[in-house]
This record gives C-alpha cells, sequence and structure tokens, in this order.
C-alpha cells in the first residue's frame, strides 16, 4: 500500500496540537506532534516529513528562527506551513524570504487547513518529480510491443504491480530494465510517491553510502537517497556493483525496514518498495562469494525476466514507428519510413545492444538521412556490414573511417577502454590509473559504450581484432 502522507505539527499549545491532528488523521494523513523546537528536530531525525505546520511563536525557539536554522543546515525539509496568532508584517516577509510556503493564521480553519496541506503537499511531490528530472537523461520510456513475449511481460507486470514486493529484474545490457522499474511504480500504490534511481556504478565508493543512507551530526540531517524514496520507490540499477559493505547495509536496511545514517545511532524507520536489476547471474556470484546470499534471496523474492530483443521480432515495426516519432519531436528532426523491406532486415538483426542500440541508430539514421524513406544500404552501413570502411590504420584496427566525427569518436574509445580493461585484468581501478579518469566518470563512460567491466574484454563485447 502507498504510505499516507506525513505531516509534522511544531506548536506549543497542546489543544492546537490535538485538533489539527484530528483533522488530518480523519483525512488520511500521518501526523506526528512536537511541542518546541527542539521536539522538532528530533521528529524531523527520526523520519522525514512531507509537510510541516510550524507555529510562529514558541518559547524555546521561535518558528522562523528554526526555519532559518533548517535553510542554513542543508535547505528546507519540505514544504513549511507557518501557524501565526499574531504574526506582524516583518515576521511573515523574514519567513517568505526563508523559504515558507504559505501561511495559516489561528483561530484555524479546518476548510483553509486541508485547502493548503493539500497544496503543499502537491508542491512538494512536483518539486521532487522535477528533480528527478533533472537527475535523468531524457529517454523514451514506455513499454513497446504488441508480440507475444511483450504481452506476457506486461501481464507479470500488472500482476506483481498489485503486490508491495521486492522485485529484482534480470536482463541484458540495454534492455530496458528502469522502463520496467517505473512501469511497476506507475501501476503499482506507491504511483504517487517517488521513484528515486540508484545507479550503484557511478556512485564513488568513498561517498557511497552518505549518498545513499544520508548523514546526521549535531550541525543537521541530510537525508540520502533511500529517504527521498519514502513513500515510493527505490530502483538499485545493477546491484552487482555494490561492494561488500553496502550489500550488508542494504541487506539490513531490507530486513529491518529501517536505516542508520552515517554518523546516527538510532534506526530511522523506511517505507519504500526496492526494485533492483542485474544484466548478471548473481546466483553465480554468490557462489563465487562477490555478492551476499541474504542479500540475494531477499532482493529474488519475485524475479523478473526481460527478454532481449533478439526474442522480440515481431515488435520491431513498432519500435521503429515509437523511436521515429519520439526523436522526431524531441528534436525536431525530418520524420523518415521504415520500408517493409528494411524492416524485415532489423527483424532478422541480432541486436547486441538491445533497445538502447535500436534507439541509436534510429536517431543515427533519422540525423543523416536526406530522404524521407529509410534505405537497405544506409541500415547496412549503420550496423557495421556494409558500406565503404577506409583501410585500417595502425594503432586503430576497425575504425569505420567513413563515420561523423563523434561516432568515430566514440568507436576508437569503445576499443581503447576494452583493450585497457583487458590489459588490467578487469580492474576497473587498475583502469582508472591506466586511463587518468576518476572512477566516477570512468563507469558513466563505460556504461555509456556499453562496456561490461565484469565480462572478459573479448568475450561478447566486440573488440576490434587486429
Amino acid at each position: 500500500m502507498a504510505a499516507a502522507a506525513r505531516v509534522l505539527v511544531v506548536d506549543d499549545e497542546p489543544d492546537i496540537r490535538s485538533t489539527i491532528r484530528d483533522i488530518l488523521e480523519d483525512e488520511g494523513y500521518a501526523v506526528d506532534l512536537a511541542e518546541s523546537a527542539a521536539a522538532a528536530r528530533e521528529a524531523r531525525r527520526r523520519q522525514r516529513p512531507d509537510v510541516v505546520l510550524l507555529d510562529i511563536w514558541m518559547p524555546d525557539l521561535d518558528g522562523v528562527s528554526l526555519l532559518r536554522e533548517w535553510n542554513e543546515r542543508g535547505g528546507l525539509p519540505c514544504p513549511v506551513i507557518m501557524i501565526s496568532g499574531h504574526g506582524t508584517v516583518e515576521t511573515a516577509v523574514e519567513a517568505t524570504r526563508l523559504g515558507a510556503w504559505d501561511f495559516i493564521e489561528k483561530p484555524i480553519s479546518l476548510a483553509k487547513l486541508l485547502l493548503v496541506v493539500g497544496h503543499a503537499l502537491e508542491a512538494g511531490r512536483l518539486k521532487r518529480e522535477n528533480e528527478g528530472l533533472r537527475r535523468q537523461l531524457p529517454a523514451p520510456g514506455d513499454l513497446v510491443g504488441s508480440g507475444r513475449a511483450m504481452q506476457a511481460l506486461r501481464a507479470q507486470i500488472d500482476k506483481i504491480a498489485a503486490h508491495d514486493t521486492g522485485v529484482l529484474v534480470v536482463g541484458e545490457p540495454g534492455t530496458g530494465k528502469e522502463t520496467i522499474a517505473r512501469a511497476l511504480h506507475d501501476r503499482s500504490a506507491r504511483r504517487a510517491g517517488p521513484f528515486v534511481t540508484v545507479a550503484a556504478g557511478a556512485i564513488a565508493r568513498e561517498t557511497a553510502a552518505l549518498a545513499l543512507f544520508g548523514a546526521e551530526d549535531a550541525n543537521g540531517v541530510q537525508h540520502g537517497l533511500f529517504e527521498q524514496a519514502n513513500g515510493g520507490t527505490l530502483y538499485l540499477d545493477e546491484v552487482a556493483e555494490l561492494d561488500p559493505e553496502l550489500q550488508l547495509r542494504l541487506s539490513s536496511v531490507i530486513e529491518r525496514r529501517a536505516l542508520i545514517r552515517c554518523g546516527g545511532h538510532e534506526p530511522v524507520a523506511l517505507d519504500a518498495r526496492v526494485i533492483a536489476a542485474t544484466a548478471h547471474d548473481l546466483g553465480a556470484l554468490v557462489a563465487a562469494g562477490r555478492f551476499r546470499e541474504e542479500l540475494y534471496y531477499q532482493l529474488k523474492i519475485v524475479p523478473l525476466a526481460v527478454p532481449p530483443l533478439r526474442e522480440r521480432g515481431d515488435d520491431i515495426p513498432e519500435l521503429l514507428r515509437y523511436h521515429t516519432d519520439w526523436f522526431a519531436n524531441r528534436d525536431q528532426l525530418p520524420y523518415r519510413n521504415f520500408p517493409v523491406a528494411v524492416q524485415n532486415r532489423l527483424r532478422h538483426y541480432a541486436w547486441p545492444g538491445n533497445l538502447r542500440e535500436l534507439r541509436n541508430l534510429v536517431q543515427r539514421l533519422l540525423v543523416l538521412g536526406s530522404t524521407s524513406e529509410v534505405t537497405l544500404e544506409e541500415v547496412e552501413a549503420a550496423l557495421g556490414s556494409g558500406g565503404a570502411v577506409a583501410a585500417p590504420v595502425p594503432g586503430v584496427a576497425g575504425i569505420d573511417f567513413s563515420l561523423p566525427l563523434r561516432e568515430a569518436r566514440e568507436q576508437f574509445e569503445r576499443a581503447y577502454l576494452l583493450h585497457q580493461l583487458d590489459a588490467a585484468g578487469g580492474s576497473v581501478g587498475k583502469l582508472a590509473k591506466a586511463v587518468g579518469m576518476e572512477r566516477t566518470h570512468l563507469y558513466r563512460k563505460l556504461k555509456d559504450l556499453d562496456i561490461d567491466p565484469r565480462m572478459p574484454a573479448r568475450e561478447g563485447q566486440g573488440v576490434p581484432t587486429p
């Protein structure tokens, strides 16, 4: 079930607190009460609220000062609504400058209370969604395809989404595992909550625990990605990339439904569905001692296999139309048709890069094409099985010199990094030193180039052979 929105009410008057709590609980909200600034700090430490109702006048520290304190120590936790019985214009101006979302005057009107809280919750939700969108590269995200494999997958998603269990999405790189996770979220009772993506391989090891689990000290609280997913879904991309310490902590969080922030001592309740994804055989990694067995079984409560694109030949025409529309609209590119002959050629292509490769192919053909219809010759050249290829130059074997500069550079970077990864024995740490890149940036580069550091360099990764 979706978690109820959590409202923290901070007021030194017991009757006010009790009245507001009764009103909000009748409307289905979860309510925490605090009679002072100190109690408000503790309530916020225990669990992140979705909205705060904050009295301006309190005995130990006034609400505006607490608002200022939160602002100076990492920003407001959520929309804050000020409660005022006899505030001045100066007080209202200062609270607004510090980020107060709205004001409610005493005596409190039930209708206004519910209206303002509802609007504040919606504003907070939109802000989280916008922040999430800014962290992502835009990409098409619909479950496209009417073939048998996709029909079966959609039926599984609908069935699994109705239950609030953990899910392990398994599939080759580029098969759209995050799209599957978003579909599970959008069809679940948590759909109004946040969807937070954690790319395990892109988080620097030194700061990974802080980014995931947050931190707290005498100066305040920093909410990690797990807490940001409260009430919604946490999508953990390529869970096999987590180091042993993080695997242990994740296992503890799933088991206890609570986490302990870095520097903290008290557990913080967590209400988020965890959907993990991997392109690896976690069972084999467990047997090899590279993945914790208890975490494996915690994540694999409901396994969901995503078929590779080579098993979805019937979906190719539909996928081509969908992605052509998408890129034409997003990038203002000229629309191009894929004739039946071209569709048939692509239906029988092996698609080693899966959906990611198909998206790149469609985008390339729209950018470089000059006619209304895509030709077989263009497709063969784009797939690397046809077209003029310049003679190889020593040191850059396999590079297609007929490509535009950016694509040729990507081809070279992929060959170069695969060679260096092979020389480093598959160690990303050694690779980072050899090529002079910071590990976080290197992981992103490897992912962009479809290089799996756990796979032997010449095993299915297309290393150019001299």
